[in-house]
């Protein structure tokens, strides 16, 4: 599948920064540069050049822009940022490349620099700030979604999105009302009852002998646009045997920031969360949303400026961070066992949970492990969905073909369900499904292993409730 590459941004370098594309803080490591011996095995694995063919929008010809940068040969031009910009920072490159190049803290490095040194055109500029403004925050995530909502309870949505004129609305104004959507649809229990309200417990007592003393991370666009996916996981860990705390007031993680190009805004987001879950007694830090589980793995990584208390605190915190499949897959099946859900269930590989944390066989134990469940591979499967953090949002044409290639996927192996550890994957496949008219839901762990608790004989009917 060959598809035309985004246009280039109208934007231009800084002053003085045409030709000397990196200043002194943090530019790419040469050192790091260095281990890549353009040997083409991460070719295959790069979703955009799985769309475009073109070899810099590979990882190996980012790469080279990022050495032609460090060596002064080239600054950041509108052209080399478009090819920056491109890559989704889905990291299936690191994996599989024989040299072990860390290209997922070289794209860190570069993004930092090219959100200091380049300037981007106005209205693209307001857009990144505004996305940045409200997600990390649920309660603007809630707001900004209010008149969708609207438009979906008096019946206007779908004529709107269905109409000839909504195909030549821009993509970055389509993109968010189509995944606000699939996140609507998703957020209906299977009676059809809205549960938005639906959080957990600050406290919830194992069920039966406790093993485990766990903190649940509830995340931002998780708690706002799945939130009983966290109180089904509060539940779910308490069946297998833990003794779950929600921190009250939990800030954001600060994983998209990270992922734009923020760091110092990412790492002050990640100190005081760091400071919320650094309670005694706590095991695991357990999280449902792969891209904060990387972001949190991660965050024992030297920072200047930190005070020592931190850096302690950021220590405990990547050693005890979980996702929670790896939590259930650890503790084993509950007590009692699970009920029987006979469906045809396809898997979706979260790129920042099977390439960055290298958890793949956890969640495929889990679901295993529900009776009469058919566990079936994607074809393609490594290859990322397109949501990315905010690439769904910032790009959303590439992102959208390669939902539309996701999609097909899904359609080829006929599942009743998908299941995504991801908030961003499950609303990116489900708005793709949607498009391609495929009523398939998209649920994520928590929410078919809560279904299967659920059908136990001893918790009533045999039979699990019909997924919307």
């Amino acid at each position: 599948m060959n598809v035309a590459p985004p246009p280039s941004p109208r934007g231009r370098p800084v002053a003085a920064a045409r030709r000397v594309a990196f200043d002194a803080t943090d530019p790419p490591d040469p050192r790091l540069l260095d281990a890549c011996v353009h040997c083409g095995f991460c070719l295959p694995a790069c979703p955009t050049y799985a769309l475009w063919g073109e070899e810099m929008d590979s990882p190996r010809g980012r790469l080279w822009l990022m050495r032609m940068g460090v060596e002064g040969a080239a600054g950041l031009s509108p052209e080399a940022v478009r090819h920056l910009d491109s890559c989704l920072g889905c990291f299936a490159c690191v994996p599989a490349c024989p040299s072990g190049v860390a290209y997922d803290r070289l794209l860190a490095q570069t993004r930092q620099q090219v959100e200091r040194r380049f300037r981007r055109p106005l209205a693209e500029r307001w857009r990144r700030r505004l996305l940045l403004a409200i997600l990390p925050h649920p309660r603007a995530i809630a707001a900004a979604m209010a008149p969708l909502r609207a438009a979906r309870a008096t019946g206007l949505l779908g004529p709107a999105v269905r109409s000839p004129l909504w195909a030549r609305l821009p993509a970055a104004v389509r993109a968010p009302a189509e995944l606000g959507a699939a996140a609507d649809t998703e957020r209906r229990t299977p009676g059809g009852t809205p549960h938005s309200g639906a959080r957990p417990r600050p406290r919830r007592p194992a069920g039966g002998r406790p093993r485990l003393r766990v903190a649940l991370v509830t995340g931002c666009v998780q708690r706002a646009m799945f939130g009983p996916t966290a109180a089904r996981a509060a539940r779910v860990l308490a069946a297998y045997g833990a003794e779950v705390w929600v921190p009250p007031d939990q800030g954001c993680c600060g994983a998209l920031e990270a992922h734009a190009g923020h760091p110092g805004a990412a790492d002050r987001r990640l100190r005081r969360l760091a400071a919320q879950l650094d309670a005694p007694g706590i095991d695991r830090v357990v999280v449902t949303a792969a891209g904060c589980g990387s972001h949190l793995k991660g965050c024992a990584a030297e920072r200047q400026g930190v005070p020592r208390g931190d850096a302690e605190r950021l220590r405990r915190l990547a050693g005890r961070t979980r996702d929670l499949t790896e939590v259930l897959a650890e503790l084993g099946p509950p007590p009692g066992g699970l009920g029987p859900l006979p469906w045809r269930c396809a898997y979706h590989d979260p790129c920042h949970l099977a390439h960055a944390q290298g958890v793949r066989e956890a969640p495929r134990a889990v679901l295993r492990a529900i009776p009469q469940l058919e566990l079936v591979e994607l074809p393609e499967g490594d290859l990322c969905c397109g949501s990315a953090g905010l690439y769904n949002l910032t790009d959303p044409e590439p992102a959208r073909d390669l939902g539309a290639r996701k999609a097909a996927n899904v359609e080829r192996v006929a599942p009743d369900v998908v299941v995504a550890a991801n908030p961003g994957c499950q609303l990116q496949i489900a708005a793709a499904l949607a498009a391609r008219g495929l009523a398939i839901p998209v649920v994520q762990p928590a929410d078919l292993v809560a279904r299967a608790l659920a059908a136990r004989p001893a918790s009533g009917p045999s039979a699990p409730a019909p997924l919307d």
